[in-house]
């Protein structure tokens, strides 16, 4: 289920990142959809879904962090 825009991304993406931040999450989920289709290439017995949004989460935590309150900003 590839994300064609960034208004189909779940809710806890679209309400907590800043549009750049769902951008990276959207491409990073789209390509570990693709690369991790069959579950040989996955690891533990994970869901096709479940490992793309990993991969996802871990891409926008190459370049954001959350501050202090919660929010999800651009590292330095």
């Amino acid at each position: 289920m590839p994300y064609k825009s960034n208004s189909e991304l779940p809710e806890t993406v679209k309400e907590n990142l800043p549009e750049h931040g769902q951008d990276i999450y959207r491409e990073a989920f789209n390509s570990a959809w693709e690369e991790y289709k069959e579950p040989s290439d996955r690891r533990g017995g994970a869901s096709r879904e479940e490992t793309a949004h990993k991969v996802a989460w871990s891409a926008v935590k190459r370049v954001y962090k959350k501050d202090s309150r919660g929010k999800w900003v651009k590292k330095d």
